[in-house]
């Protein structure tokens, strides 16, 4: 936390929003870039331009079932005086060796089989009789059942232009051309475009791994039975939700008890597969806040930076939070807050923008607009802290949920935003523009 030294704090100093954020950005670094498989690269940021080798589609091709034809053979067809043409075979997608279209004749083509030399364009099957003698037909018979479809004739009942039907050569993508700029995220499209022109592996930034855990004796796993003064463990099963919904691959941890040495020890043996590790609870100034205890000491002293900080924030909820890195490799570590609400939100401002700091994403912040508050009461803030509400958004209008002091999860599973009351304004009321932070 190399910037966040270089501030001059107190014991009861009181950090801002951006302030944290701008000290964990400062530490965060993107990951280092790797070769990937296709399918592994997906959702990572591609770090190399790509370049075209090969043409797309490399061949003159046909985009319909039907007959590769010569123009002035098909010209003025109509149903009642139809083009007669021989025909001299089949060309199927994959096929090697190509039929030639002299005038008079023509070659039953299939959709993605190249052109055949000396025809000039493709009629669709449904504008023949398909060689049966009769009216237009509405598709072909199976090669295997009706082999005899490939030879004899064929009566075409509509005229065709040069070029009908047919994708030219190149008309997707050049050779030479550039196919995907580096910093472009890895969807099923650029996946398929990167297979399309012959790229097994890619060299991306890897998605982030982040580790998540909850503290706290209280805690219990869903399923099991609740026993006296227990609650369900729900923090680590929505945070890691949200760590994958950001782009990470993450990994849960179950819920560590309230001892110091066992959280130590847990966050140890994590650190192989982490990244970025996110605890929850623990952080505030109670007796049993395990994570202030067992973290706030576990810095190397002869190493600039390393280390876990715990601040109090001007926000509401999520005041006490932590940050720094911890072990050999120096592995961000973010502590957030117990409560539920409090954890999300932390998680939003915070980890989130992290996460995709390390995967090397441009846009690393949720999107915010300004809406105007629906309510019929004003939303107060204590003095001099940020508030973060909960509430539903659409059509610039923001409406709270759950009340201005609620920190309970089934106001915030009816959310999608957070409405930001600024530092030091103590209400906003009815009717007031805010800024609101988009979560869907």
């Amino acid at each position: 936390m190399s910037t966040a030294a270089t501030r001059v704090t107190g014991q009861d100093h009181i950090w801002s929003v951006t302030e944290h954020l701008e000290d964990i950005l400062a530490t965060v670094r993107p990951l280092e870039p790797i070769e990937l498989q296709l399918l592994d690269a997906q959702g990572c940021v591609l770090v190399e331009d790509i370049t075209v080798p090969v043409s797309l589609p490399p061949f003159d091709n046909s985009s319909m079932d039907g007959y590769a034809v010569r123009v002035a053979d098909v010209a003025g067809a109509s149903e009642e005086f139809p083009a007669v043409l021989t025909v001299v075979g089949d060309v199927a997608a994959g096929q090697a060796e190509l039929l030639h279209v002299g005038p008079g004749q023509a070659a039953r083509i299939m959709t993605g089989a190249p052109l055949p030399p000396g025809a000039e364009a493709v009629v669709p099957v449904e504008w023949t009789d398909g060689g049966l003698g009769e009216g237009p037909v509405s598709g072909m018979r199976a090669h295997s059942a009706a082999p005899e479809g490939a030879f004899g004739q064929v009566q075409v009942h509509r005229p065709a232009q040069a070029r009908a039907h047919v994708r030219a050569k190149g008309s997707d993508v050049k050779a030479g051309d550039r196919a995907l700029d580096a910093g472009t995220i890895l969807g099923p499209p650029q996946i398929g475009l990167l297979a399309a022109i012959g790229r097994g592996t890619v060299r991306v930034r890897p998605r982030a791994r982040v580790v998540v855990m909850s503290t706290g004796s209280e805690l219990v796993q869903p399923d099991e039975e609740l026993g006296s003064g227990q609650i369900y463990d729900s923090n680590s099963f929505a945070l890691c939700a949200a760590a994958r919904d950001a782009g990470a691959i993450a990994y849960r941890v179950g819920a560590v008890a309230d001892d110091a040495e066992t959280l130590r020890a847990t966050i140890e043996d994590q650190l192989i597969r982490a990244d970025l590790l996110v605890t929850t609870g623990g952080v505030s100034v109670g007796a049993y806040d395990v994570v202030k205890e067992a973290l706030s000491s576990v810095g190397d002293e002869d190493e600039a930076g390393s280390g876990i900080e715990f601040r109090k924030l001007a926000m509401q909820p999520g005041k006490p939070q932590g940050f720094g890195t911890i072990g050999p490799d120096h592995t961000p570590l973010l502590a957030l807050p117990g409560n539920p609400v409090s954890s999300y939100v932390s998680f939003e401002l915070f980890v989130r923008p992290a996460i995709r700091t390390l995967m090397g994403l441009k846009d690393i912040h949720r999107p915010t607009v300004r809406a105007v508050v629906v309510t019929d009461k004003a939303l107060t803030s204590p003095a001099g802290r940020r508030q973060f509400l909960r509430g539903t958004y659409a059509d610039g209008r923001v409406t709270p949920v759950g009340g201005a002091g609620s920190h309970l999860v089934a106001a915030l599973a009816q959310a999608d935003a957070l409405i930001v009351v600024p530092e030091n304004d103590t209400s906003v009321e009815p009717g007031a523009e805010v800024d609101v932070v988009l979560l869907g």
